[in-house]
């Protein structure tokens, strides 16, 4: 089908304003009368519920933590960016969308990157407004900092704990509103369908993670703000109840799940320390402000860092990449380093980590500054490795962080599914095939606080909503389904454990669709995975009762759906013949080994649609045309 992505006419400096202007507004009295739900609490559903309740809209929502604060919002790291030019360096609102298009690999809508460069001012001042303790030059004005893929200072930060502040901020803010009654909070209930009616999102199925229930709410719109799919992979920086069964139930019931195979590789986490690791630990790349990466020259060096004198060490990235350095974007870092370790120059257990060395850092400005920026994350090593990185280099290796890829939305963040709007990580729109560093804490914002107030009042604005309520037929048979499968999983008593198959299939994707992808290792991953699946579904072996707080019974539910987005993720990966961003096929590549794309045939987002259990996907593609920014390699030397 032809997809609508709405994009408003005109110069793209004026597109955001002009839908602004043209949107249908509600009545202040008719606003109580609508209802919206809201999956997910973190920056992007925190910021939505709180900014709708605010415009006066009754909201419920929904998470499956005990509270919102702990949201896997809470956990980034460096910071946030926003084109403020504080620092007089030459950034500014293009500046800001011409790095993320670049950075994206020429992947990404214009008009929604060039809105969300517009927006992230705004983000700043409302932070600041809440109360955020963004860190602050000695004269008080608000600091900055570097990140990936951008020659200006324009990341804005609480030392390392960025997320958290922010999602506190958040936090306030939706919990004024569930203090004023318009807001109402759903904490530990998990969404596990979304019911369609008359072709509308109308509501959701959940299930009561305390009690096992399966309950069913109505509401005139939905909005998605779940999170990526990165825990696909099983090992990965997201936390480890993050999940993808939100977004993919949606899926299931008619939303297009774009660009799968786009998922983004860390460069700086801490390495695999055991066969039994259950998830891995971020290094913000915050750090690469001020930390070297190299490993040393000579293949099969196993002589302790401070041994290996400065010519033999290779600083790789400043070799290669001289204009940007150690600051490289998140996918040519990663890739990097993966070929630095091939070579045998990787350093420590099984050769599989590069330095990020601080020692010249804590030279030239002191180790009270460093530890003023970086402590925690200092500390947070220490404790993992028991090195100290004041006195030794940190030992990194890439690791699955975050994903571009998720449900299809148009210009207004709504998908083909009329009435379901998806926020933050859930939607694949702004950061094409690689996101650069601190974009995901300002899409979630953005999103939150600057867009979906206007693109949702605009969708109830229109009207046409008949009305509908939980005794609806298509709420009943949601219902049913959902009590069935859990029963289901309760009564198979095989012999395995859901985290047996998930950790299975994370290494069969990670070896066959992480950092390098082939034809070759693409189609063992597709024959493969319907194997484990079929095992998955015959024995599998869930404890407990499904009427009890139960994890193991959560985690089946979210595996099952991991098994089917994993054949998607591999299928997308072997169609797209070309390399671009964190999706690198090593066929499609430079000959110094940089990804090459093919912009004739695949400058495209390709938009899957769900066909049916067992059936392929139909491919529905929404063509890429960029007249403000014009197609160019990508270049970061």
């Amino acid at each position: 089908m032809a997809l609508d992505s709405k994009i408003p006419s005109g110069p793209i400096e004026k597109k955001w304003e002009k839908a602004k202007a043209d949107q249908k507004l509600v009545n202040p009295a008719n606003k109580r009368k609508f209802n919206i739900i809201v999956v997910g609490t973190g920056l992007a559903g925190g910021a939505a519920a709180a900014s709708l309740g605010e415009m006066g809209y009754n909201v419920k929502a929904f998470a499956y933590q005990d509270s919102a604060r702990r949201a896997h919002s809470i956990a980034a790291q460096g910071g946030i960016n926003a084109a403020k030019n504080y620092q007089n360096d030459g950034d500014s609102v293009f500046r800001l969308f011409y790095d993320t298009i670049k950075g994206g690999d020429f992947r990404a809508r214009e008009a929604n990157v060039y809105r969300l460069a517009e927006v992230s001012a705004n983000i700043i001042d409302q932070c600041v407004a809440q109360g955020v303790p963004f860190a602050r030059e000695y004269g008080g004005t608000l600091a900055n900092r570097s990140f990936g893929g951008a020659q200006v200072s324009r990341t804005f930060y609480a030392r390392g704990q960025t997320g958290q502040q922010l999602l506190l901020g958040a936090y306030s803010a939706l919990m004024r509103q569930v203090g004023a009654g318009q807001v109402k909070m759903y904490p530990r209930h998990e969404m596990v369908d979304v019911v369609v009616v008359d072709g509308r999102a109308r509501g959701i199925v959940t299930r009561n993670m305390t009690t096992g229930a399966i309950e069913s709410h109505v509401a005139d719109c939905v909005v998605l703000a779940t999170g990526g799919y990165g825990n696909v992979f099983y090992l990965s920086t997201n936390a480890k109840g993050c999940n993808a069964t939100a977004i993919w139930r949606a899926h299931r019931r008619g939303a297009f799940f774009a660009n799968p195979c786009y998922t983004q590789i860390h460069p700086t986490c801490i390495p695999r320390s055991g066969e039994y690791q259950s998830k891995l630990t971020l290094m913000s790349e915050s750090l690469r402000n001020d930390g070297r990466i190299w490993v040393p020259k000579k293949p099969g060096d196993k002589r302790p860092p401070e041994q290996i004198p400065e010519d033999e060490r290779d600083y790789y990235l400043e070799r290669i990449y001289p204009s940007y350095g150690n600051l490289a974007p998140r996918d040519i870092s990663s890739r990097q380093a993966k070929y630095r370790c091939d070579e045998g120059r990787g350093v420590g257990p099984g050769g599989l980590g590069v330095y990020l060395d601080f020692s010249e850092s804590i030279k030239r400005l002191g180790k009270k500054t460093i530890a003023e920026r970086y402590g925690n994350l200092f500390e947070m090593y220490d404790r993992i490795t028991g090195e100290n990185p004041y006195e030794v280099p940190m030992r990194i290796y890439p690791a699955v962080h975050y994903t571009m890829g998720g449900l299809w939305v148009d210009y207004n963040l709504m998908s083909n599914l009329t009435g379901l709007f998806v926020g933050g990580e859930a939607n694949f729109s702004d950061h094409g095939a690689n996101r650069l560093g601190a974009s995901a804490l300002m899409q979630g914002l953005a999103d939150g606080y600057f867009v979906l107030p206007y693109t949702v009042s605009n969708y109830l604005g229109q009207g046409g909503l008949g009305k509908v309520d939980t005794g609806h037929q298509a709420f009943k048979d949601a219902e049913k389904e959902a009590k069935e499968r859990y029963d289901k999983f309760l009564k198979m008593n095989g012999k395995r454990s859901v985290d047996s198959f998930h950790r299975e299939l994370g290494d069969l994707l990670w070896n066959n669709v992480g950092m390098a992808r082939s034809e070759k290792s693409l189609q063992e991953a597709l024959s493969k995975i319907p194997a484990i699946r079929d095992e998955f579904h015959k024995n599998l072996r869930v404890l407990g009762a499904g009427n009890e707080l139960n994890q193991e019974l959560e985690k089946a539910g979210r595996v099952a759906d991991f098994l089917e987005l994993a054949e998607l993720l591999a299928w997308d990966a072997l169609q797209r013949n070309e390399s671009c961003g964190g999706h690198f096929r090593v066929e499609y590549a430079t000959p110094d080994g940089e990804a090459q794309r093919n912009d004739a045939e695949y400058a495209y987002a390709a938009a899957w649609e769900w066909k049916g259990p067992g059936q392929p996907w139909n491919l529905n593609k929404e063509p890429l045309t960029f007249e403000t920014v014009h197609l160019a390699t990508r270049s970061y030397k």
